[in-house]
């Protein structure tokens, strides 16, 4: 117990204590209801003790001034923001991001955003989001780090070691909030905030893993999703924010409601008012109440009642006032924020934005050897409404970063190809039915060399409340693409198509038409240089799906970690699991990504053969590039229990490796699998490991007819 601490909770009022406990919006963004109350007076009372939505270096010290100086405990305010992906300098969206398959650069994004937003006064953010997300429908799935448990566990630890550094009261360090906690990326038909069931299997298997790993590597705070599971408001499940998380976990840090969860509880139909509201809450576990009245005029009440304690209360508070002591915001309040950052540090992010974006985006086809651009291409077409979108290169959770300071595809290529005849059109815009301006579009294509098809998504049509029921191209940007794909077809002409989004679009008809595809998702802010980089060969392609493409909306969700089916897909038998009008086989598989080398697996080996609970399986696989180009491949281990008490899913992944390779070159990728990651929750959930065989898979991608099998054998 800190000394400091409990003397602050003796002169206390409940007022003040119950400020401690909530947290206000300073109107930078908005995503629920607000309260009307005069911010600045609520920071000199101490009724509120936590601020999010703040930028800007002056803003937060001046708030934060406020609450030294001004108020009567000189308790410094806890002030956070939505850092997922930057916080001025935009990387790409966490999506994207994931499908680099690089914790080493996932966490030096994090720390780089951290750095930055410590330098405007942020102390905390609501990151990372680790929902595993199946379902492209899901405007929210943009932030995510995609459908693998596994592969979300590791995006989880590295994330909080960027966030948080080596020391949390460090200048440059910034408390991470982990979250949505838990199965928020399985709501009802992929509608935001709408109900979720799923089975206490899936949960133990899926949607907890990730927050296990945020835990241990020791995050500062968690925060409880919005929804409701099974039933009962993540925002008031004891068992699950209690018992599991920081019973069964050791969670000793922050839990902090997402906007107005507490007071929605009224709305879940699980409480009458705002007293019952709180104290559901409150026993539960949450600490803070974001943009809520609940705390602040319902806990009173309950303590009134008899329904809460002073004790309740002050737990509570102990842990708040613990976090911002960890911060080192009683030691030195105004540390983060101190002084601006230099020029030579902006210039060095923006650096590292433009090399991790080249990383992210995922070449999905490349037919005719269409990309990269040859030097013989002098006359390019840069057509469709993302081509010139600087201010939509960002997506979702943009936090600080100003649109006009990212660059765009054309303005990227402008720069990369100074010498090329450049003809551009936007041709329709995102959204909308004007198709007048395609016949100009489709004019300019008249003796050009190549083609790109700039489609997608608007940032704002993925992220929070952005659910779509058809993830297709929006608007009549269909339409622009059809007529530009004859047009060029009639002239063989190469048509490259690129598209921007915050999800995986179902877009089967352009994947066939298209000579190449590229999945550029939403950049950041050195959009338009990396794609440039990307297009033009000086860097080759080596992003990877981290989510399965459906080819059809009736496939959602859809996922490669499936279990088997007594009466698996069969073409020739009507009564087996498939569908009658389209194929099972999604349009891209999990980890798929083309470079513009082209690279051949042979030679698995997987040694020993017979394994126990603490040794290590090392798999050894041999690659040859024989492309024209160099380029680097990722290769996945996935596992499979032949036969276990409880059906294991097809394909699980447990490891991948990156090898880079000359043309012509050969060489050996190398994978450690401790044995131990092979236990599974047994039929009591209680993780077993099981005697008996296991195959062994590696390969460029969850399609196990490109995958090499190999297996160990499991002994007790």
């Amino acid at each position: 117990m800190s000394a400091r601490i409990e003397a602050l909770l003796k002169r206390m009022t409940l007022a003040e204590k119950l400020g401690q406990l909530s947290m206000s919006a300073a109107h930078d963004a908005i995503t629920g209801p607000t309260e009307a109350h005069d911010l600045a007076q609520a920071v000199r009372q101490g009724t509120v003790g936590s601020l999010l939505n703040l930028t800007g270096r002056e803003r937060t010290r001046a708030l934060q001034r406020l609450a030294v100086e001004e108020s009567r405990l000189r308790i410094p305010l806890l002030i956070g923001l939505d850092v997922l992906h930057g916080y001025r300098t935009l990387f790409p969206i966490p999506l994207a991001e994931a499908g680099a398959f690089d914790e080493a650069l996932w966490e030096r994004t994090a720390r780089e955003a951290a750095i930055e937003a410590a330098a405007d006064g942020i102390a905390l953010t609501f990151a990372p989001m680790l929902d595993v997300a199946r379902d492209p429908r899901w405007g929210r799935i943009a932030e995510s780090p995609g459908e693998d448990p596994w592969l979300a566990a590791r995006y989880a630890r590295a994330k909080v070691r960027g966030f948080q550094g080596a020391e949390l009261a460090a200048a440059d360090a910034i408390a991470a909030c982990a979250k949505h906690f838990c199965a928020y990326g399985a709501v009802c038909a992929g509608r935001d905030y709408a109900p979720v069931d799923v089975s206490e299997r899936t949960l133990h298997e899926v949607h907890l893993p990730a927050f296990a790993a945020a835990v241990e590597a020791g995050v500062a705070s968690i925060m409880p999703a919005f929804v409701d599971v099974a039933g009962v408001p993540m925002t008031a499940h004891r068992r699950l924010l209690r018992g599991w998380l920081r019973d069964e976990q050791g969670f000793d840090g922050v839990l902090i409601s997402d906007y107005h969860a507490i007071a929605e509880l009224l709305r879940h139909g699980v409480a009458a008012d705002l007293a019952a509201a709180a104290t559901l809450a409150l026993k539960a576990g949450v600490d803070i109440d974001m943009m809520s009245p609940a705390y602040r005029e319902g806990l009173p009440v309950a303590l009134e009642r008899g329904h809460v304690t002073m004790d309740e209360i002050d737990a509570a508070v102990r842990r708040v006032l613990t976090l911002k002591e960890r911060l080192g915001l009683f030691d030195d309040p105004y540390r983060r924020g101190a002084a601006p950052e230099d020029a030579g540090a902006i210039a060095r992010r923006r650096r590292l934005a433009r090399e991790i974006a080249t990383r992210s985006v995922v070449l999905l086809k490349n037919a005719r050897a269409a990309l990269p651009l040859g030097a013989a291409v002098r006359r390019l077409c840069v057509l469709g409404p993302l081509a010139d979108a600087a201010a939509e290169m960002g997506g979702c959770w943009a936090a600080a970063g100003r649109r006009e300071a990212s660059v765009s595809l054309l303005e990227g290529l402008r720069a990369a190809l100074p010498q090329a005849e450049l003809r551009h059109a936007a041709g329709v815009a995102i959204d909308g039915d004007d198709r007048r301006g395609i016949a100009a579009a489709v004019a300019l294509c008249a003796g050009a060399d190549a083609i790109l098809l700039c489609l997608g998504e608007a940032a704002e049509m993925s992220g929070e409340a952005a659910s779509r029921a058809c993830p297709e191209l929006p608007g009549e940007q269909r339409a622009l693409a059809e007529a530009v794909l004859e047009q060029a077809r009639a002239n063989d002409t190469p048509v490259i198509a690129i598209l921007f989004s915050g999800r995986p679009l179902i877009v089967p008809w352009l994947a066939e038409r298209a000579d190449a595809l590229l999945a550029a998702w939403f950049p950041g802010t050195e959009a338009g240089h990396a794609l440039a980089d990307l297009l033009t060969g000086r860097v080759s392609p080596s992003g990877r799906t981290p989510v399965t493409w459906p080819r059809a909306v009736g496939q959602i969700p859809i996922f490669f970690g499936q279990r088997p089916s007594g009466r698996p897909a069969d073409a020739n038998d009507r009564y087996t699991s498939r569908y009658l009008d389209v194929p099972n086989e999604p349009l891209f598989p999990f980890g798929h990504g083309l470079g513009y080398g082209r690279f051949e697996y042979s030679n698995l080996r997987v040694t020993p053969a017979i394994v126990g609970a603490r040794d290590t399986i090392r798999v050894c696989v041999d690659l040859a590039n024989t492309g024209a180009h160099a380029a680097e491949e990722t290769v996945f281990l996935f596992v499979r229990h032949e036969v276990a008490r409880v059906a294991r899913p097809l394909l699980e992944l447990k490891g991948y490796a990156r090898i880079a390779l000359e043309p012509g070159a050969r060489g050996t990728a190398q994978l450690s699998l401790p044995a131990a990651e092979l236990r599974y929750p047994g039929p009591d959930l209680v993780p077993v490991f099981e005697p008996g065989a296991v195959e062994i898979l590696v390969g460029p991608c969850a399609d196990r007819a490109r995958l090499l099998v190999g297996g160990v054998r499991l002994r007790a």
